[in-house]
């Protein structure tokens, strides 16, 4: 296949810009930050421009057997909805994706492949006083050119209280300067990529998933036959093309049900009042195991739009794994996936469609027999199609890796479904992530591994 760089090239580039990347960051107390502090009076840790994020207490009380239920914990609030957008341009009859070598303060390995632009509203409205971010001019005005996709989307429920960003596709047929920072890949490509651990970031993942293939009835041919051509998985390939109706109307039904009798209530708490949380050494801990811990960071990077400053970063304790079971049915030769109805602290409308797995290196909560199943399989290396370390965020997340997986439902194994499952087809599931807030981005970071 046609492509501007080979992957030699790409993996090439990276490692010189990261050799010639200088990255210093040095573990502070909140106390020894001059721009961050907490606010004794609202209870929150934020800066004194009062931009970016804060960090609150969230208070959760709900019932489980019969017994009150209380989950407590700080949680970013972040109100303002930035920018994840690539822009794509065709080539010799192959769309390429103009992809960034981003260096964020959190990530594990320095630069990961990031969207074209990946920017918050205080970035792109330079209310940091840094650059105005390269390429921002194309999506503020995207209508001037073909919008692949335009969706505004969850980040991760379980750190962030309602946050969303715009997820943003344009295609255009002007030339474009490509900076140093950039360079041309075919989704091909971009898939061979998100194969290596940590390489493609959690960003460029989130949008690639929103792509429409479910529209095939209203593609050109070509488009049709560059869609076929470019679909590995025929059982995936299957699932677009098929004229079947999708089931929203029982879909619905029971994400409704889950959201209508769920008796749930949470509130904003001061930090210093989280029974369970507490400052030691500096750092903002859990008095019992808990996912992840508050720390405070001094940051210098070249090439940044600040170079150089201080902030607080969520740190993973563990490794999380999140995982999709697939299974080809039988009856019409469909991919299909199991699906689990979710609710996490910081969801934007009580719960979204989430992957077969998604649990925290600390998990309090017992695994009902599909986790089981699906871990066992795992443990026992059956059917394992896709198993790669992939970073999360690392504007907010210190060094946050987590095991994604994809696994094949062994031809005869059946089990009962607890009633937050269900199993969707690929077109169902690509339809779904059209709309706002359906799909969670562990699961939209899932489906973006398919071979397509």
């Amino acid at each position: 296949m046609f492509s501007l760089n080979d992957i030699e090239h790409i993996l090439k580039w990276i490692k010189i810009l990261n050799k010639n990347l200088i990255v210093n960051m040095k573990l502070i107390k909140l106390e020894d930050s001059n721009f961050w502090f907490y606010d004794e009076e609202k209870g929150i840790i934020r800066n004194k421009n009062n931009s970016f994020f804060n960090i609150i207490g969230l208070r959760e009380i709900y019932e489980l057997k019969g017994k009150k239920q209380i989950l407590e914990q700080p949680i970013i609030i972040q109100n303002e909805i930035g920018y994840l957008g690539i822009i794509c341009k065709e080539f010799n009859g192959i769309i390429h994706y103009l992809m960034q070598a981003k260096i964020e303060p959190g990530n594990i390995n320095k630069i990961q492949i990031s969207p074209t632009i990946q920017a918050t509203k205080s970035n792109f409205t330079q209310k940091h006083g840094g650059k105005r971010p390269a390429y921002i001019d194309y999506f503020i005005n995207a209508n001037k050119y073909e919008i692949i996709v335009d969706q505004i989307q969850s980040e991760q429920s379980s750190r962030f209280y309602k946050k969303r960003n715009r997820n943003i596709i344009i295609k255009v047929d002007e030339e474009i300067e490509i900076l140093s920072s950039h360079r041309w890949m075919t989704m091909e490509q971009i898939k061979a990529l998100m194969r290596i651990d940590n390489l493609v970031n959690m960003d460029t993942r989130t949008v690639l998933s929103c792509i429409p293939y479910y529209k095939w009835n209203d593609l050109k041919d070509k488009d049709k036959e560059a869609i076929e051509n470019s679909f590995k998985d025929k059982a995936l390939y299957k699932s677009i093309i098929n004229d079947d109706p999708i089931d929203l109307v029982s879909i619905y039904n029971r994400i409704n049900d889950i959201k209508m009798y769920s008796e749930k209530t949470s509130e904003f708490v001061k930090l210093k009042d989280l029974k369970s949380w507490h400052m030691q050494d500096g750092e903002f801990v859990c008095k019992k195991p808990y996912p992840y811990k508050i720390i405070f960071c001094k940051i210098a990077i070249e090439g940044r739009e600040v170079k150089e400053w201080t902030q607080p970063l969520f740190e993973a304790i563990g490794d999380a794994t999140f995982g999709l079971l697939m299974r080809d049915n039988k009856k019409n030769g469909k991919r299909e996936f199991l699906i689990k109805i979710k609710h996490e602290l910081g969801c934007f409308d009580e719960v979204e469609l989430a992957p077969t797995l998604q649990i925290e290196a600390v998990h309090n909560e017992a695994l009902d027999n599909v986790e089981k199943y699906f871990l066992n399989q795992v443990n026992n290396k059956k059917n394992i199609v896709f198993d790669h370390y992939l970073s999360e965020e690392g504007g907010r997340f210190y060094h946050e890796q987590n095991r994604n997986l994809l696994v094949m439902q062994e031809q005869n194994s059946d089990f009962e479904l607890p009633r937050e499952y269900m199993w969707l087809d690929y077109k169902t599931l690509n339809y779904l992530v059209q709309h706002n807030n359906i799909l969670n981005i562990q699961l939209r970071n899932l489906l973006s591994l398919l071979e397509i």
